[in-house]
């Protein structure tokens, strides 16, 4: 006879990663906010309270954790995360499990320790702060108008530059087309919201590639162009 392996023990034998994350307690609305937002920015996921980094299962008072993650969805987010709650029962033992799932409306921002508020996206196991280009970029999937824009020179510059070199940093593209920071940044924002390049965020600097199955004739053949 083949034993069931409980369905919490198969959620922590994933580990960490993109959509998944352990927190031993919640002693910090703040810090879990941040979480929550890295989530809600990218491809949602949960948190499992009351497991260790190592996968061991402490347990959790699920009433006390339940209010500091509302706390964290309502108070220290902004706009407010939509979250949903599940308890687990092992051991003799509580994990509370919170799930959050792709929004709509992002961007969504954290309250830090400082009072600013800042965006994060989850990347693998992290939670990375998200830089003026992809904020940009999410302001422009946001715009019911759509995208106008002309192919012009510092345009073709980037394009002729990645289908050479393979990746560009914002200085670089800075350099190589001799413009202002703040349009290369809505250049960049641009052609992420297209999907015709992709950020490597995880990298300090943030590093934009060519997205390989981008239709590169979409630009090439049209002077001006709305999506």
């Amino acid at each position: 006879m083949k034993l069931q392996v409980h369905p919490l023990y198969k959620l922590i034998a994933q580990g960490e990663h993109q959509q998944q994350d352990f927190k031993f307690c919640i002693n910090d609305s703040r810090k879990i906010a941040k979480s929550l937002v890295a989530f809600a920015n990218t491809d949602g996921g949960r948190l499992l309270i009351g497991v260790k980094d190592n996968g061991n299962i402490a347990g959790v008072r699920t009433d006390e954790e339940y209010y500091m993650i509302e706390a964290a969805a309502n108070l220290y987010s902004s706009p407010k995360i939509q979250f949903e709650t599940n308890t687990w029962e092992i051991e003799g033992k509580i994990v509370l499990e919170v799930s959050v799932g792709p929004s709509i409306d992002k961007p969504h921002y954290a309250e830090s320790d400082d009072k600013k508020w800042l965006a994060y996206i989850r990347k693998d196991d992290e939670n990375i702060l998200a830089n003026q280009v992809l904020l940009k970029s999410w302001k422009l999937a946001r715009n019911k108008i759509g995208l106008f824009f002309e192919y012009n020179k510092p345009r073709k510059v980037l394009i002729d530059y990645l289908s050479e070199h393979q990746q560009i940093t914002l200085s670089k593209f800075v350099k190589v087309a001799g413009i202002k920071r703040f349009e290369a940044e809505n250049i960049l924002a641009e052609f992420l919201f297209m999907d015709c390049i992709y950020g490597i965020f995880q990298t300090q600097p943030v590093y934009y590639s060519l997205n390989e199955s981008f239709e590169l004739e979409q630009l090439t053949n049209n002077k001006k162009i709305v999506i």
